[in-house]
C-alpha cells in the first residue's frame, strides 16, 4: 500500500464543462507548431530553413547554451514559416503535416540494459528530454545536472483537469517503460490520488509510489515535492508530466518520436466537452469548429483556468497541455451593485454569496473578469488558506516584490513555480498577478546564480 498524505488546505472549484469520457473525431489540423516561450529558461536557436522539409522526430530548434538540447518536430512536413517579433525573437516554427508520414528512426532499446547515461542520451538525440522540467527555476533541465530526483505527478487536481486513467488506457506498457528509463537516471517518485485504481498506477514498478488526499493543488507536483522531499539551496530535482513519461516509453518501445496525447477539450462554452487526440503543437481551429457557443465572445485557454495560456481560436496547442479550456470572455455583463447582490449563481470563497448553501456539487460558470482592479496588497493570510506547502506565500511574494534575494531564499523560492501560486491568484482580494510576479522572482535569481 502507497503511503497517504492527507492536504487540507487548498480549495476545488467546480466548473461546468468537463469532458466525459469518450473521444469525438477531430479533422486532421494540417499545421503544427512548436512555441519556444512554451519551454521556459532556454534561448532557442532555430536549425530550419523555410520550405526545409523535417522528418517527425527531426529537430526544428536547439538552446544555444546546450546545444545537445533539441526541440523537434512532431510531425514530418514542410516549414512553412518561422515567426519572429521584436528584436527578432522567435516566437513560433510552423509546419504542414505532410500527406505520409515519415520518421527519423532511433531503433528501439530495453531500458533494463542501459544505464542512465545511456538513458540521457537517447532522450537527447530524439528530443524527448526537452519535455523536462527542474526545481529550483522551474526551467527545462539543465542535461549537464545530475538530480537527486525525479517526481511525475499522476494526477492532475486543478479546475476540469483530464483524468489520466483515461488517458493511460491502452498506453499502460508505454508507461512503465517511461518510468524504467526516468529511474536509471535518477531515484524516480511517481505521485497518485487516493482516488486512482489503475493497476499500472498502484503497482507501477521502480518507482516511489506515494498517494495524496484533498483538494486542488493536491495534484501539483511542487506541492508533491514539498511533502515528500523539499528542495534546500545546492539541490536539484527533475519533474515530468505523466502523459510525457508515456512519449518516452513510446520512444524505446517504438524506436520513433509519437507525440500524440489524449486531451480534454472543457468549459461551459463548449458544446460537446469531451477528449480528443492531438500531437503537441496542434492547431486548434478544427477542434472549436462548431462545438463552442456563438454569439458571444469566449476565452480560449490551452490548458486550465488557473494556469493556462490564453490562445485564439486558430491558435496552437501548447507543448504541455492536456487541456483546451473555453469559457466566457465576461466583457458583455454590467452589473449594478454587482459584489453586493445576493445570488446563489456566484462561486464565492467567502461565503459572500448564497451560493456556498447549495453544497460543493453545484457546476458554476466562472467568466475571465477580474471583478476589481489591482490596488496594495493586503496581509489577510488569504493565500496560506488555499497553499499548502510548508512556506509563508504573502511573504515571499512580497520579497519578490522588494527583490530582496536573500530573503527570497530564507522562504524557500527554491522550491516553487508560479503554478504552485494559482490558487492564491484567485483568492487574492488585491488582485495582484502573483503567477506573473513569481516567474520573475524566479528569472532574477536565476541570473544573479548565474
Amino acid at each position: 500500500m502507497a503511503n497517504v498524505i492527507k492536504l487540507r488546505k487548498g480549495l476545488d472549484i467546480n466548473l461546468k464543462g468537463k469532458a466525459s469520457q469518450e473521444f469525438m473525431s477531430v479533422k486532421e489540423p494540417g499545421f503544427y507548431a512548436l512555441v519556444p516561450d512554451d519551454f521556459t529558461g532556454i534561448t532557442p536557436k532555430v536549425v530550419v530553413k523555410e520550405q526545409e522539409y523535417v522528418m517527425a522526430g527531426g529537430p526544428l530548434f536547439i538552446d544555444k547554451n546546450h546545444p545537445e538540447l533539441k526541440f523537434v518536430s512532431p510531425v514530418s512536413g514542410v516549414v512553412t514559416s518561422v515567426e519572429r517579433g521584436a528584436r527578432r525573437k522567435v516566437l513560433n516554427i510552423v509546419v504542414e503535416a505532410a500527406a505520409e508520414q515519415d520518421y527519423e528512426e532511433f531503433g528501439k532499446k530495453d531500458v533494463n540494459a542501459l544505464n542512465g547515461e545511456s538513458v540521457k542520451a537517447a532522450l537527447l538525440e530524439a528530443g524527448m528530454f526537452a519535455f523536462i522540467r527542474q526545481r529550483p527555476y522551474d526551467v527545462i533541465a539543465d542535461p549537464t545536472m545530475y538530480p537527486k530526483a525525479i517526481f511525475v505527478s499522476a494526477f492532475d487536481s486543478n479546475p476540469l483537469a483530464p483524468d489520466f486513467e483515461f488517458a493511460l488506457k491502452g498506453e499502460e506498457a508505454n508507461f512503465q517503460t517511461g518510468l524504467d528509463a526516468l529511474s536509471k537516471m535518477a531515484k524516480t517518485y511517481l505521485s497518485i490520488s487516493v482516488k486512482q485504481k489503475a493497476a499500472a498506477l498502484t503497482q507501477a514498478k521502480n518507482v516511489t509510489i506515494t498517494a495524496f488526499d484533498g483538494p486542488n493543488p493536491a495534484g501539483n507536483v511542487g506541492v508533491q515535492i514539498n511533502h515528500i522531499s523539499p528542495v534546500v539551496k545546492g539541490e536539484t530535482v527533475w519533474t515530468i508530466g505523466a502523459e510525457a513519461v508515456i512519449f518516452i516509453g513510446r520512444l524505446f518501445n517504438k524506436g520513433r518520436v509519437d507525440m500524440t496525447r489524449k486531451v480534454a477539450v472543457t468549459g461551459s462554452e463548449v458544446l460537446k466537452p469531451a477528449y480528443c487526440k492531438l500531437k503537441v503543437g496542434a492547431l486548434l481551429t478544427n477542434v472549436f469548429s462548431g462545438n463552442v457557443t456563438t454569439g458571444r465572445d469566449l476565452r480560449y485557454i490551452s490548458g486550465n483556468v488557473l494556469t493556462g495560456k490564453k490562445v485564439n481560436p486558430n491558435g496552437f496547442l501548447g507543448a504541455f497541455d492536456s487541456q483546451l479550456t473555453v469559457i466566457p470572455e465576461g466583457d458583455d455583463i454590467h452589473e449594478m451593485l454587482g459584489w453586493i447582490m445576493p445570488r446563489f449563481n456566484q462561486f464565492s470563497v467567502n461565503h459572500s454569496y448564497f451560493s456556498w448553501l447549495l453544497g460543493n456539487n453545484k457546476e458554476y460558470v466562472l467568466d475571465a473578469r477580474i471583478k476589481g482592479g489591482e490596488r496594495h496588497m493586503i496581509m489577510s493570510n488569504e493565500y496560506d488558506k488555499v497553499f499548502p506547502m510548508d512556506i509563508f506565500p504573502e511573504y515571499l511574494v512580497k520579497a519578490i516584490i522588494a527583490g530582496d534575494i536573500d530573503r527570497m531564499e530564507a522562504l524557500g523560492i527554491y522550491e516553487v513555480a508560479p503554478e504552485d501560486f494559482a490558487l492564491c491568484e484567485f483568492v487574492c482580494s488585491s488582485k495582484v498577478e502573483v503567477q506573473r510576479i513569481v516567474r520573475a522572482g524566479l528569472d532574477m535569481l536565476r541570473a544573479e546564480m548565474a
